[in-house]
This record gives C-alpha cells, sequence and structure tokens, in this order.
C-alpha cells in the first residue's frame, strides 16, 4: 500500500472507497464491477491531474517519499556485477555514501551514490544519506580509480545535505566536500551523475559536477532546503512552500538556467509507484548519456565540464 502525501488526500480517499467496494463484493452476491472501473478511472485521472501540476513545494514531498527507490534498489535494478568498495583508507567508511565497480549495460564502469536508509534501523545505518568527510574522501578514492583504469563515473545523488555536526567539522567537511567537487571536476573519463531524490547544497554537488547532470521529474536540487530558507528569510521554518517557489529547485526550472542537462521522466504518481519504471527509464538515459560521451579525449571531457560549470549563471 502506497504512503499518501498530504496533497494526495482526496486520491487516497478514493481509493480507500474502492477498497471497500472490492471487499463488499468478495463477501456479497451484488455485481459492482462496473462501480469499480468507474471510481478506478476517476482515481487515475485525478492522479494524472494532480501531478500534472505539482508546485515546487509538492515535489519537495514528492521527492523525500520514504518508499521512492533509493540507492540500493538502483543498483539491484541498474548495475550488473557490482562489488562494492569501502572505505577512505584514512579513518572510516562512511555507509552514507556507496560505491564500486560494475556494469550498465555491459559497460563497465564506477558506480557512487548516496544512500538513506528505508527503514528506521537502516536510515540510522547510513545516517539518513548525510555524508561525513570520510563519505566525500570514499568518493574521491574511487573517482581517482577509476581515472586510473578508464571507467567511466556513474553517480546517483540523494541528500538532504553533508552532516553538519561537530564531528563533521573536526574532520574538514567543507574541504572533503570541495576536494570530491574538485576530483569530479579533474577526471579524464566520461562522468554522468543524476539526482534522483533531493540534490542538497554541497553534498550534492560533491558528487554531480558531472558531463552530464540528468534529474528525476519529480526530484529537486538546490543549495538550501526550502525550510532552511524559510527560517533564514522570515525566521520560521513555515514559510518553505513560498522558499520553495522562489528557489527554482525542479528540474523544469533547473534545465532552464543551465544547471541540469535532461530531465528523465518518472511513472505517474512519482517513481515510489512504480519503481522498477523508474529505474528502467534512469537506466536507458545514462546508457545514452555514456554512449554520447564515449570515445572523447580526456582533455576534451576536462574541457567540457570546465566550460559547462563556468557558464552557469
Amino acid at each position: 500500500m502506497v504512503a499518501f502525501l498530504e496533497f494526495e488526500k482526496p486520491i487516497a480517499e478514493l481509493q480507500s472507497r474502492i477498497a471497500d467496494l472490492r471487499e463488499t463484493a468478495e463477501n456479497g452476491t451484488v455485481d459492482i464491477t462496473a462501480e469499480v472501473a468507474k471510481l478506478e478511472a476517476k482515481s487515475e485521472k485525478m492522479l494524472h491531474e494532480t501531478y500534472a501540476r505539482l508546485t515546487p513545494w509538492q515535489k519537495t514531498q514528492v521527492a523525500r517519499h520514504p518508499e521512492r527507490p533509493h540507492f540500493k534498489d538502483y543498483v539491484a535494478g541498474l548495475v550488473e556485477d557490482f562489488v562494492p568498495l569501502a572505505g577512505d583508507r584514512a579513518f572510516a567508511d562512511d555507509l552514507a555514501i556507496i560505491g564500486g565497480l560494475g556494469r550498465i549495460g555491459g559497460r563497465r564502469v564506477m558506480v557512487i551514490g548516496h544512500e538513506k536508509g528505508d527503514d528506521t534501523a537502516s536510515r540510522l545505518k547510513h545516517n539518513f544519506g548525510m555524508a561525513k568527510p570520510e563519505g566525500y574522501r570514499k568518493a574521491i578514492r574511487l573517482m581517482q580509480l577509476a581515472d586510473r583504469f578508464g571507467l567511466p563515473v556513474v553517480s546517483l545523488v540523494d541528500t538532504s545535505g553533508a552532516f553538519p555536526g561537530i564531528q563533521a567539522e573536526e574532520r574538514g567537511q567543507a574541504e572533503a566536500i570541495a576536494r570530491s567537487t574538485e576530483a569530479c571536476l579533474e577526471l579524464g573519463v566520461p562522468m554522468v551523475a543524476a539526482v534522483v531524490g533531493e540534490g542538497g547544497s554541497g553534498g550534492a554537488v560533491a558528487l554531480a559536477a558531472a558531463n552530464r547532470v540528468l534529474m528525476f521529474e519529480h526530484a529537486v536540487y538546490s543549495v538550501i532546503s526550502p525550510e532552511g530558507a524559510a527560517s533564514i528569510l522570515w525566521r520560521t521554518s513555515d514559510k518553505a512552500p513560498d522558499a520553495a517557489d522562489a528557489m527554482r529547485i525542479t528540474a523544469a526550472d533547473l534545465v532552464k538556467l543551465g544547471v541540469v542537462d535532461r530531465i528523465v521522466a518518472e511513472p505517474v504518481g512519482g517513481a515510489h509507484r512504480d519503481p522498477d519504471a523508474a529505474i528502467a527509464a534512469l537506466a536507458a538515459a545514462i546508457g545514452e548519456e555514456l554512449d554520447a560521451l564515449a570515445g572523447q579525449p580526456r582533455a576534451t571531457l576536462k574541457a567540457a565540464r570546465r566550460d559547462k560549470f563556468l557558464s552557469i549563471g
């Protein structure tokens, strides 16, 4: 059963009614097939119409949906022969960022991404996808390894931001993020990044300074969360919907601004309603982008990446 968001209440009520009718039909002799079919068609229409006009704040809620696919789901459905590689070889292994070797469409790649977790235990284990310095230093190590062996890098971004705790600051959080961003820009191999949920601040950019940046239709990408921006501008997080409107954090806005190169369509109602279809769509998009970048000289890839980011704004 899909968990419904606040703005989906009318759809939830209708689907609850459909479920009740089905239960009645199973326990009785009255044929209500036509009535159920009518209500299902109405529910599908409401879902299409609702998701066709989502506000930036509603898209933020969809991007944060707890049932949305996470890194481990994309690895299972997208990457063949995945071999995880752990640790930054300096301090620890940060499970908020996971990476390793694998194949996408038969092509050998290095895959790196944020993992939020999907239940209480795993969310605590992966620190809700908020990486510490050792996470970004692990990402740097894996990117440099990929560069050494001529393997394209694919990153999947889904984080509310880097971990803001005292321990992270003591271990050089800002420096680690900057070095990870630099490592992306210095790669001599193709790099494709995909914002699959939340793209939060430097914690996202550190894995997304790529040749091609893809973004799911209902993902968001911003320098600060709407709640954080509202707290600064209006001294209250209640203004988060207004902040989301002003910040231009949606895929459509970011393509116009040149921050994102391509929007990947999601199933109607969001990736959480049909994870397999969402993963297949992302796999096809990544494959096409890797094909387009294949064979380009190292200098060309680096120069194109540099020009891309210097031209923003």
